[in-house]
């Protein structure tokens, strides 16, 4: 009987916290995001990086150095601090120097946070003049700035780029031949100073900002270590003060704040690229009674002439063509006006304007439309 109580409590206990959380989720697992995937951390960040270099060993494909004059002067310079004379060989005082093996390019990189010094980083090199392919070219020692023009990575390395091939008469390209990637082509030299041990309050940033969602994130995070330390301080902002436990630890109270699952809330949004025709609604996107006609008219003429011609071994008559002219034309009478109720799903106005036979580019305009008509309930944003 005792055995069979205390398996009774542990099953009461653990529908109780079962149904502690699906109350405080609101929402189950699948409907909701990790604090990780939708928010930023203070000091969690990554660092911008650019070069000037050269890059040498090209196939005849490199920069024209009567048209980038930058690429001789860098060659020059290159040149005389390894000793090498380069000066004018000519009695004219012109250079000789007009290698096609040699291009300018600029080299790209992220430092990721909390980066070591001797910590390899992904390079991406893109020709500045007038090169036509980077393929098996190598860069040369290239200090990596940041914004501060320190000196924070250095670069060198073989570059993976596309290729082109081709005859007189067809060609192949694939990729970018002027644009490479160095993998690890680049060592950290200087680390971003940045000490998590010592912070006393954190900083969480949504990529979307949301007053709800910022509340939402507060409110699991008070809710998970038991005490009002999580405040928003705007739509995108969470400021978190670290509890006396965690003072010392920043790192183990953020490992565990990260993997909290919320439901994040969205704005009711039509994003449209006229460009190319897409069309992205979000969830919550809503229209008042409308109703809507969609028609065109289309006016399509074919022609189609016919020889005439005299009968075999005929003495008379001659060949003459007969224009035959066929015009059509489709006033859109089958476009039936379709009325959309009230408050309608996301999915019920899909299919009503799908039942109208409308594309997209004929969607685009009716939507625009409604939100002239002020029945959209949703912002329109077109790219």
């Amino acid at each position: 009987m005792r055995r069979d109580t205390t398996r009774f409590k542990t099953i009461r206990a653990w529908l109780s916290v079962c149904l502690g959380t699906l109350l405080f989720f609101g929402q189950p697992a699948w409907a909701s995001s990790r604090i990780k995937d939708i928010a930023d951390f203070e000091g969690v960040r990554d660092n911008m990086l650019v070069g000037y270099g050269l890059v040498v060993g090209l196939n005849g494909t490199g920069d024209t150095l009567d048209n980038a004059e930058f690429t001789r002067q860098s060659l020059i310079g290159m040149l005389e601090r390894l000793g090498v004379n380069s000066r004018p060989s000519t009695p004219n005082g012109t250079f000789n120097l007009k290698p096609k093996d040699v291009a300018a390019v600029m080299v790209t990189a992220k430092l990721p946070a909390f980066a070591r010094q001797g910590t390899k980083i992904d390079v991406t090199v893109s020709a500045l003049g007038d090169a036509t392919s980077l393929q098996g070219g190598t860069l040369l020692v290239t200090p990596l700035v940041g914004a501060d023009g320190e000196v924070y990575a250095v670069g060198q390395g073989q570059i993976s780029s596309g290729y082109t091939a081709g005859g007189a008469a067809a060609s192949v390209t694939k990729n970018i031949p002027t644009s490479g990637r160095i993998a690890n082509g680049a060592v950290v030299e200087r680390e971003v100073a940045f000490d998590m041990t010592k912070m006393e309050s954190v900083e969480i940033t949504l990529r979307n900002p949301d007053f709800t969602t910022a509340r939402r994130v507060a409110q699991a995070v008070n809710a998970y270590l038991g005490t009002d330390v999580a405040r928003p301080s705007d739509p995108g902002t969470i400021r978190l003060t670290v509890p006396p436990k965690f003072l010392g630890n920043t790192v183990a109270l953020l490992t565990d704040i990260e993997q909290l699952r919320v439901q994040p809330d969205q704005m009711a949004r039509v994003v449209i690229d006229d460009r190319t025709g897409t069309i992205v609604m979000g969830e919550n996107v809503r229209i008042s009674t409308v109703a809507i006609a969609q028609g065109n008219l289309t006016i399509r003429i074919t022609e189609t002439p016919q020889v005439s011609q005299p009968s075999p071994f005929s003495s008379t008559g001659t060949t003459t063509v007969v224009p035959r002219t066929d015009v059509q034309v489709d006033e859109g009478a089958d476009k039936k006006m379709s009325v959309l109720g009230q408050g309608i799903t996301l999915q019920e106005l899909v299919n009503g304007l799908n039942a109208l036979g409308i594309g997209p580019r004929d969607l685009i305009t009716i939507l625009q439309a409604i939100k002239a008509a002020g029945a959209l309930q949703a912002e329109v944003e077109v790219l």
